[in-house]
């Protein structure tokens, strides 16, 4: 049993997904998910502000097969804070299959980072959400960036849309490829050619270094699923023209995953068979689909491929 108790209200993941309808491309990547623990072999950090449940490499690579990926991009959670053993060791097993996104602080040394990109790891995330991590000063997040920019790794950055403008001019001017998490999270209630939105667009279309994930319409939509018995194509209907704009405004700076194991989700864990055959009705030609699941993250996480 684990040592630890789950965060009250937690909704653990979906046990049985259903099998997609929409058939991945050859070399699909889920380029947005995440590993917990196991809490008994990788603890949670002391700091955390939420203890999930147990999401083992083991079951996320089933999950890989099952719904028709080949590959995976295990993104660091703010469970485990700037501890990235979980992530790495995730990684190291996929045999080459898995490439990791890192957390990492100013006293990181030189030999840590080079641990964490022999197991795989190709960016480091920055965390803006308040409820979900303590700021870190913007200069300290620079230097970080400036460090790893010898790697060759790019700086994943996670905020919400009303935070936007005061974070712009730090964004644009990091020293690597950005890499958006969800659209910067709009709220899909408002108008898609509003203010908003529009400046999330402007970001991407003067700063060419910025690209973005159009993931998780299960965060964002306020339709969510359609009532019992009704078609999945109805499914986060509401998010689908914000995403769909996105990947056909910029095909070749978007990338999609599931957000597995799907933390701190309050009204209802999605399926993640649905979540695949949300893909067709965002990028609704087969060239776009090659784009966003195998062109554009085999690009970003095994460029030595091209």
């Amino acid at each position: 049993m684990p040592s630890f108790e789950k965060t009250p209200g937690w909704l653990d993941w979906c046990p049985s997904p259903s099998k997609p309808e929409f058939v991945l491309p050859p070399g699909a990547v889920d380029a947005h998910c995440h590993v917990f623990g196991p809490g008994d072999e990788f603890p949670f950090a002391p700091e955390r502000k939420y203890t999930p449940c147990d999401a083992s490499r083991a079951e996320l690579y089933a999950l890989r097969d099952h719904l028709g990926f080949s590959r995976n991009v295990v993104v660091q959670a703010t469970c485990h804070g700037a501890d990235n053993r979980a992530m790495a060791d995730a990684c190291r097993a996929s045999g080459g299959k898995a490439r990791g996104v890192a957390t990492v602080r100013r006293s990181v040394t030189d030999r840590e980072l080079a641990d964490l990109h022999d197991a795989g790891v190709r960016g480091v995330r920055f965390n803006f959400v308040k409820r979900l991590a303590d700021s870190t000063p913007k200069a300290e997040l620079l230097e970080v960036a400036e460090r790893i920019r010898p790697f060759g790794w790019h700086v994943v950055v996670y905020f919400e849309a009303q935070d936007l403008a005061e974070l712009w001019n730090f964004f644009a001017a990091l020293p690597t490829t950005v890499v958006v998490d969800h659209m910067g999270r709009p709220d899909v209630s408002k108008l898609i050619d509003g203010p908003e939105f529009e400046l999330f667009l402007e970001l991407m279309r003067r700063h060419d270094h910025i690209r973005t994930k159009v993931t998780c319409p299960e965060r964002l939509s306020l339709s969510g699923l359609p009532a019992l018995n009704g078609e999945r194509k109805h499914a986060y209907r509401d998010v689908v023209p914000f995403a769909r704009r996105v990947v056909e405004t910029f095909p070749d700076r978007v990338l999609w995953g599931t957000d597995w194991p799907h933390p701190n989700l309050k009204a209802h864990m999605p399926d993640d068979g649905l979540l695949v055959d949300f893909i067709p009705r965002i990028a609704v030609t087969p060239e776009l689909q090659e784009k966003l699941l195998v062109t554009n993250p085999t690009l970003l996480y095994w460029p030595e491929e091209h």
